[in-house]
Order: C-alpha cells, then sequence, then structure tokens
C-alpha cells in the first residue's frame, strides 16, 4: 500500500507602497519582533516546555523476528515444506543514559533477530537498546508515587516509525485517569499487568515503550499497553511507573538479568468464610519454611496489613509492592494475628533458583535440585527430583523434555537430586531409558536411548 504525503507550506507577504522602500523603518522592525515573541510566549505552554524537555531522548524501535510459516496445500502436494519470513515489529522507547541505555517494553523487542534504533536525528544503530554512542541526550526522570489524579499526562512516541519522513516523535495530552490499577493484558504484551497508571493520553500500538511525561517534563511512566476491542486508543491507556521502570533498568545494566525479590509466602488469592470479607489486608495462605518470612516469624494464616508504605487490600497489592522491593534490603510488614498487629522486618533476597548449584548433564541439560523453597517457587507437586533450568534444542525434539520439568524417576530408580540424574545417564549403557517427569501437576513419561 503506497502512502502519498503532502506538504502545505504557508507564506507572509509583505507588499511595499508603491516608490516606498522595501526595507522596514526601525519603528516597523520594532513592531514585528514583539509581536512575534508575544505570539510566541503565549503559545508556551507546560505541556509544549515538557516536551521539549523530554522529546529529543525518544527513539524508534523497529524489530525484525524470523517467524517460521508452513507451506500452503499447493506447495504441501508437490512435497513442499515449512519456510521461513521476517516479520516486523514496532516500538518505542527513550534514552536513560546518555552512553546510550534504552528503556523500552520487553514485548516490543521479545523474540526480535535484529532490531533497529532511530534517534530523533535520523541515526541508526543496530543493537540489542543499547546505543553505541556518546553524549546522548537524557529524559530526565520523575517519581510514580506522588502522582495527582487529574494532572497533565503526555504520551510521547512515534507510532508510525520509519514510515514517516522523519522520525520526530508524536504526542498526546491527556490527565492522569487513576493509579495503582491491575489488569489482564488484552492487547500488546501478555500476562497480568499490577499497579499501573492508567490516562487518558492516546496510546497507539506504536507509542509502547515510549514515556509518560509529566507537566514539569519528567518520565512518570513507560507506556504500556491501550485497553481496546478494536486496537484503537478508546481513552483508556496504561503505563508501567518509573519507579518500578528504574529498579528493572538499574538491575539489568549492573547485573545482566533482572533480580526479582523473594521473601518466602504464597498468598491466598480468595477469602474464605473464615477470614471474613473484609477488604483490607492480604491472607497469608503459606509459608516456605527457612525462608526469610520463615525466620521473621510470618506464619500461615497471619494478614498482612501493610508492606512498606503501601496498604495492602488484595494479593495484587502484594504483587505490586513485590516489583518494588530490591534484593539485598529489607521489607518492614505489618501483620495482624488475631487481635494484635505485628511490626515484623523481613529481608529480601533473590529467587531460590538463583544461587541454587547446576549440574550439566551430558552437556544438553541443566539441573538444580528440587527443594522447598523452589518447590514453591515453580508451584510443584513433586517433593524431591531434579528440575530441568535447560534443555538444548535437542533434548527438546528427541526426548520431549524442556524446561521447567522435573525428573522424578529413571527406569525404576526414584530421582532424589540433579546429582542421581548425572550419574544414572553418564554410567547407562546402550539400552533403553524409560524417563519420568512432572510438568503443569501431572506426570508423563519418554522413552530414548543414549547413542
Amino acid at each position: 500500500m503506497t502512502m502519498r504525503f503532502a506538504r502545505f507550506f504557508s507564506a507572509i507577504a509583505l507588499a511595499a507602497c508603491q516608490g516606498a522602500s522595501s526595507t522596514p523603518s526601525a519603528a516597523q522592525s520594532a513592531k514585528i519582533e514583539t509581536t512575534t515573541s508575544a505570539v510566541s510566549a503565549s503559545r508556551r505552554t507546560a505541556i509544549t516546555e515538557a516536551v521539549a524537555r523530554v522529546a529529543p531522548s525518544v527513539v524508534t524501535v523497529q524489530t525484525e523476528v524470523v517467524e517460521r510459516v508452513p507451506a500452503d496445500v499447493f506447495e504441501q502436494f508437490f512435497g513442499g515444506r515449512s519456510g521461513q519470513r521476517a516479520a516486523a515489529g514496532l516500538g518505542s522507547g527513550f534514552i536513560v543514559r546518555s552512553d546510550g541505555a534504552v528503556v523500552t517494553n520487553a514485548h516490543v523487542v521479545a523474540g526480535a533477530t535484529r532490531i533497529s534504533v532511530a534517534m530523533k536525528d535520523g541515526t541508526n544503530d543496530l543493537a540489542v537498546l543499547k546505543i553505541d554512542a556518546k553524549n546522548l541526550p537524557v529524559a530526565p526522570l520523575g517519581t510514580s508515587s506522588n502522582l495527582l489524579i487529574g494532572e497533565w499526562a503526555i504520551a510521547i512516541g512515534n507510532p508510525y516509525g520509519f514510515i514517516l519522513a522523519n522520525s520526530e516523535p508524536s504526542v498526546t495530552v491527556g490527565v492522569v485517569s487513576g493509579t495503582g490499577r491491575n489488569l489482564a493484558a488484552q492487547s500488546e504484551g501478555a500476562g497480568v499487568y499490577v499497579d499501573m497508571i492508567q490516562t487518558d493520553a492516546s496510546i497507539n500500538p506504536g507509542n509502547s515503550g515510549g514515556p509518560l511525561v509529566n507537566a514539569a517534563g519528567e518520565v512518570i511512566g513507560v507506556n504500556s499497553s491501550i485497553f481496546s476491542p478494536s486496537g484503537g486508543s478508546v481513552g483508556i491507556g496504561f503505563a508501567i511507573p518509573i519507579n518500578r521502570a528504574r529498579r528493572v533498568t538499574e538491575d539489568l545494566l549492573a547485573h545482566g538479568v533482572i533480580r526479582r525479590p523473594w521473601i518466602g509466602i504464597q498468598p491466598q488469592l480468595s477469602r474464605s468464610p473464615a477470614t471474613g470479607a473484609s477488604n483490607a489486608g492480604v491472607v497469608v495462605a503459606s509459608v516456605v519454611p527457612g525462608s526469610p518470612a520463615d525466620r521473621a516469624g510470618i506464619r500461615p494464616g497471619d494478614l498482612m496489613l501493610r508492606s512498606q508504605n503501601r496498604t495492602l487490600h488484595n494479593p495484587y497489592d502484594w504483587y505490586a509492592e513485590l516489583l518494588e522491593l530490591r534484593v539485598g534490603e529489607s521489607d518492614s510488614i505489618v501483620v495482624k494475628r488475631g487481635a494484635r498487629e505485628i511490626p515484623l522486618s523481613v529481608a529480601v533476597v533473590d529467587l531460590p533458583d538463583v544461587n541454587a548449584p547446576r549440574v550439566t548433564v551430558l552437556r544438553e541439560i541443566e539441573l538444580i535440585t528440587l527443594t522447598p523453597p523452589i518447590r514453591a517457587q515453580y508451584q510443584l507437586q513433586s517433593r524431591q527430583g531434579a528440575l530441568v533450568t535447560r534443555a538444548s534444542d535437542r533434548v527438546q525434539q528427541q526426548i520431549g523434555l524442556q524446561s521447567g520439568d522435573v525428573i522424578v524417576q529413571i527406569n525404576r530408580t526414584p530421582i532424589a537430586n540433579a546429582q542421581d540424574v548425572n550419574r544414572i545417564l553418564t554410567t547407562f549403557g546402550r539400552g533403553g531409558i524409560r524417563m519420568y517427569f512432572e510438568r503443569g501437576g501431572q506426570i508423563y513419561a519418554t522413552e530414548f536411548s543414549l547413542q
């Protein structure tokens, strides 16, 4: 499809009177300058100043994903096989460090084999959201902890990407419609979004990853999704709070991974008649033995009322709070037990599988031993076994084993730990092997032989 663009130009002609000089007098020049300044000043607002402050740091993110597609019926008749095609994706981002660190949505670049980042001036570079450059304009980051309902919200991004003749970002304006919104994604991205900023500023698909800015020219959120049955903006957009985005960015730049905080409790997702119908507090369904929560004294049945400065009304509030906690610090939690309110200090640590010893089997399978904390993290049924954390393509295709499976038995030998799997498979001969594993709460079996 061809798109035609027309440029419209306007000009003001100053006609000189017949016989008069074409050069305006000093008085006329002063009058023209005064009028121009007055018009310019009257058109400057908090919004235009905020845009001018942030727009130079906004980039366009264009991706290419190689997809496998089946052969059509005609090709299959003549023995055709599936092929590949490149699918383009589009989003926005903004620079948070002058050496080229760019923030965007994870779903904008998920699965991409090639990523192009275009600066406002048109400069291109191929990178995984790390531009090889210096002295880039940086977006001023604000805070999302004190947002006011009704304050200005400015969404900046590039919904048309490289289709336009230039990569100048577009601007839409609205207000902060709400905070602390929880929703299941129904458009871009996937999963459940908690503690989101809601705005009526238009956020269209290509705006994902761009900044949401306040009237002071500070980034308060990362435009993430639209809530619309048609895919177009209907005045309900959402952004990830900048405080959360800042923490994730710092983790990625410092450690290369997102350090997900964990204390070792599982909240009860629904209230039973015994716990009442009060809309305050989160019931602790279980506590992992030996976890920070266990050591701090939290017990199953406790009602968590507050964490840091956040009042907890439901499990979503707790999940949102987890996203704000930092590994290595402590969380101050107030629980209600009976009629008493008990303040507790709980250490915040990495997920149990982060520091678990890994065992590599036949150079193609990576395993960790199942422990109570890891069982709780992955919500597994088996009480012992070896959790698969990585499986090669060959193992996945020929054996059917994949990451997240738990090997519980090989032939007639129950598996107690990862070393058991390594010992059996490395010492077994060329005979057949029958392996039992848990996946999705069910036990499956696969048969294979070692070559």
